[in-house]
């Protein structure tokens, strides 16, 4: 438990050290930006590349990936059936509230938690999978289907998926992985050094976005939404994935944990660029990534001391 705590601990310090550079001004106006930027077409490409090239298959495409496919789908299923026909909020909007209930932020606080506090950034690797390669496109695609200013192609998601570069560096690592094949040192050396910037990178850029929001407003009118929202994101989407993984699949210790923790993370901010390109959802889009992002890490250490 100690080691678990410890593991917050070095996170969180280097999330208040982002505040405090942000809110200061140390690096600039476009800082987080260039952060943000560095850790997701550079580092983190690379982190995954090396974590995944020493993983077995059989531990990233097996139970994990599962519990992930159903703690989601559940849990969102749920908050679109409350918003949509108790509250009575438009389809589109519905669609993406339920992204905020039950999207996950992967990588920015994903793969920090994953090394830190699961000790293995392959952790995270069967929700990046999932969310990546098949939840987001399933709402685009619903989103699409739903609303008239955009239609996209089944080949222009395909592409999409095949220009992500976390995606690109995981495919590789898996290929890595399945194959055997022996990287050379030298080859693996850079990829080390550059990887090692994705999570001091993310957790400051991340520190830095939370200066300056204030949600909650009552003008914009989606109070229960982003509460719900936020509720289920940090409360019901893990109690969904414990559920399923220890009655269903008979978890326990340290799969059972990674699999709890990693539903626990908070809404994915890519929920909010959804929201303003589809011009719907925008209040609880924002809103809910900022609450569950501020709560996340207490949220997780009482997960930590529930199944220690």
């Amino acid at each position: 438990m100690l080691g678990v705590l410890a593991g917050f601990f070095v996170v969180w310090s280097i999330v208040l050290v982002g505040m405090v550079v942000g809110r200061r001004g140390i690096l600039g106006e476009n800082a987080r930006s260039v952060l943000s930027a560095l850790t997701f077409f550079v580092a983190s490409p690379a982190l995954l590349f090396e974590t995944l090239g020493k993983a077995r298959l059989n531990e990233v495409f097996a139970a994990p990936l599962l519990v992930t496919a159903v703690g989601a789908v559940a849990t969102a299923a749920l908050y679109f059936a409350l918003v949509r026909f108790v509250l009575k909020r438009p389809l589109p909007e519905a669609l993406v509230s339920s992204m905020s209930a039950s999207l996950a932020n992967s990588a920015n606080l994903g793969i920090p938690i994953a090394v830190f506090v699961l000790g293995n950034a392959g952790y995270v690797a069967p929700l990046l999978i999932f969310q990546l390669a098949f939840f987001t496109p399933l709402f685009l695609i619903l989103l699409d289907a739903t609303t008239s200013g955009h239609r996209t192609t089944p080949l222009s998601f395909l592409l999409m998926i095949l220009r992500n570069p976390m995606i690109v560096g995981s495919a590789l690592g898996l290929v890595v992985a399945g194959t055997g094949v022996q990287i050379p040192e030298l080859v693996l050396q850079p990829i080390h050094l550059i990887g090692g910037a994705a999570i001091p990178a993310m957790l400051l850029a991340f520190g830095m976005s939370l200066n300056g929001s204030r949600p909650l407003h009552a003008a914009a009118g989606r109070r229960v939404d982003t509460v719900l929202a936020s509720c289920f994101k940090l409360v019901v989407h893990p109690a969904m994935a414990f559920l399923f993984a220890r009655f269903a699949l008979g978890l326990d210790g340290q799969a059972l944990f990674a699999v709890v923790v990693t539903s626990a993370l908070p809404t994915a901010q890519n929920v909010f660029v959804v929201a303003t390109r589809y011009r719907t959802g925008l209040t609880v889009a924002k809103d809910t990534v900022l609450i569950t992002t501020v709560v996340a890490v207490p949220a997780m250490i009482g997960v930590a001391l529930l199944l220690a």
